[in-house]
């Protein structure tokens, strides 16, 4: 089952030049959706949904297959994807507004608020070495992934661990793997720990915090984390996994736990799209905005750290893609793109933005075809590499 919607286009650009990009842009995605079918068929990806945004305006929505395949029930501008690790995001924009505030400096050690990783095995430095920034532009030297004891294949295990105090319990087997600050490693953990570091600061639960301070503030209504309520159920995609061509279904509803701040936000696409506006700006919305988070916090986050050297699990990465504090960097023909990619449970999502020409866009799967493993391979998958073609997209809007 298939439904396109090709939405009304709005170039802002002026004379020439704005008809020019439309018109680029309406082959461009032509050849996308004529792509994105083909590949999705092939692939038997139950459902996926795809948005392009350029000032402020959806231009073209690609919604296709079903969100749950044991009722049959399509994939629609309602259903709700798990974003996985795009929570990231919204983790880092919440440090950067303590930040803002004065309760807190990107340079202060981490140890100062969780003085629990002392425990942790560093033979490289102290542990007070290790700060904020370093967290926020995972080069503290903690590994990939949080719970390296989990066993998919016994459904009775916890989805992730529920509780801090079972990640404390954990500090003496954990081992800082190179020197901090020295270079980029994608790191789960890592993101777990700022997650902490903003309930205590606050007093609220990450997800009080983030429902607050910034879906609420951005009119991000249906956006939850972790268990569905029961009123939004109806709108709950499932997620599935391809393994040698047979489809099966993944763990309903998953709970993240204590890992929330790594990847438990779940959203419609319409909620995603609001999310995507804030991070291009809006003269018309910005004092809105800037109580989120003013606009020059956002573009420090967009500032280079680290070059990502050797990290394949972000999708279209670069020899010289960059991490700047929870985001990820590219520069493609003289355009800065901005990011981050999740994938979870058998969802998979990809944010993009290029800030130059004011066009971003949303692509989500709720079907994995493959592992996700930090090795080349990874970027041949059906996702990464329907995920990269909309590149194209975005190159219809460059300046002539």
């Amino acid at each position: 089952m298939f439904g396109a919607i090709f939405g009304s286009l709005l170039i802002t650009a002026g004379g020439q030049t704005g008809a020019q990009n439309l018109a680029d842009f309406a082959r461009a995605h032509e050849d996308f959706r004529n792509n994105f079918v083909n590949e999705l068929r092939q692939h038997r990806i139950a459902g996926s949904s795809f948005v392009f945004i350029h000032d402020s305006q959806v231009i073209a929505k690609d919604l296709y297959g079903l969100a749950d395949v044991e009722q049959n029930r399509p994939v629609d501008e309602d259903t709700t994807y798990h974003w996985a690790s795009i929570t990231k995001s919204f983790t880092g924009i919440a440090i950067m507004q303590l930040r803002d505030r004065g309760l807190l400096k990107l340079d202060d050690p981490v140890i100062k608020y969780l003085p629990e990783l002392k425990a942790a095995h560093n033979p490289y430095s102290d542990m007070g070495d290790i700060t904020i920034r370093h967290l926020l532009s995972h080069s503290a030297g903690f590994r990939n992934p949080t719970w390296t004891w989990r066993d998919d294949d016994k459904d009775w295990q916890p989805f992730e661990p529920q509780r801090w105090d079972q990640l404390v319990a954990m500090m003496p087997y954990t081992e800082v793997l190179f020197t901090p600050g020295s270079k980029y490693s994608y790191s789960n953990p890592g993101f777990i720990y700022l997650g902490r570091i903003i309930e205590l600061l606050t007093h609220d639960d990450y997800e009080v915090y983030i429902d607050k301070n910034i879906l609420k503030p951005l009119e991000m209504y249906r956006s939850y984390f972790d268990t569905t309520p029961y009123h939004l159920l109806k709108f709950r995609s499932h997620s599935y996994y391809v393994r040698d061509g047979k489809r099966t279904p993944g763990r309903f509803d998953a709970d993240t736990g204590i890992t929330v701040s790594n990847g438990g936000l779940n959203a419609p696409m319409p909620d995603m799209v609001k999310y995507l506006n804030f991070l291009m700006g809006d003269p018309k919305r910005q004092q809105t905005y800037d109580m989120v988070l003013k606009r020059s916090s956002l573009e420090e986050m967009w500032q280079p750290q680290l070059t990502a050297t050797g990290d394949y699990t972000q999708g279209r990465m670069n020899d010289d893609t960059a991490v700047g504090l929870a985001f990820f960097i590219d520069n493609i023909e003289g355009q800065r793109y901005v990011g981050h990619n999740g994938d979870q449970n058998g969802f998979k999502s990809f944010l993009s933005l290029c800030p130059g020409t004011r066009t971003a866009s949303l692509l989500v799967f709720n079907t994995e075809t493959e592992p996700t493993t930090n090795d080349p391979r990874n970027l041949l998958s059906t996702e990464s590499k329907i995920a990269r073609s909309v590149i194209k997209l975005f190159q219809s809007f460059r300046p002539r």
